[in-house]
């Protein structure tokens, strides 16, 4: 089995900072794709920002310019830092990987937890 592990969540003012962090472990032959979305109260879950293992990354419009994904393929773990925070940031964010489960070789998909974000303004 893989796990995702999220830490990093909180409660910020409007304008503020956080880094969230997502670490896979379990049986992995690799990771291609690692990824944040989030889900607000009354709303479907959205896609914040990708990155695959070669750098290529998709960001939300919303956050571009804000928030920056990043990645240690080392270590299978993907952070993202989230600048100018807005009230509207608010939601419960998840981390998401894609690739390929060891041994069977079997596509693997995994979602995290969830970590809560709360932007006060």
């Amino acid at each position: 089995q893989v796990q995702l592990v999220e830490s990093g969540g909180g409660l910020v003012q409007a304008g503020g900072s956080l880094r969230l962090s997502c670490a896979a472990s379990g049986s992995i032959f690799s990771i291609n794709v690692m990824g944040w979305y989030r889900q607000a109260p009354g709303k479907q879950r959205e896609l914040v920002a990708v990155l695959t293992t070669g750098g290529s990354t998709n960001y939300a419009e919303s956050v571009k310019g804000r928030f920056t994904i990043s990645r240690d393929n080392t270590n299978n773990t993907v952070y993202l830092q989230m600048d100018s925070l807005k009230p509207e940031d608010t939601a419960v964010y998840y981390c998401n990987a894609a690739g390929t489960s060891a041994p069977d070789l079997a596509r693997l998909e995994v979602w995290g937890q969830g970590t809560l974000v709360t932007v006060s303004s």
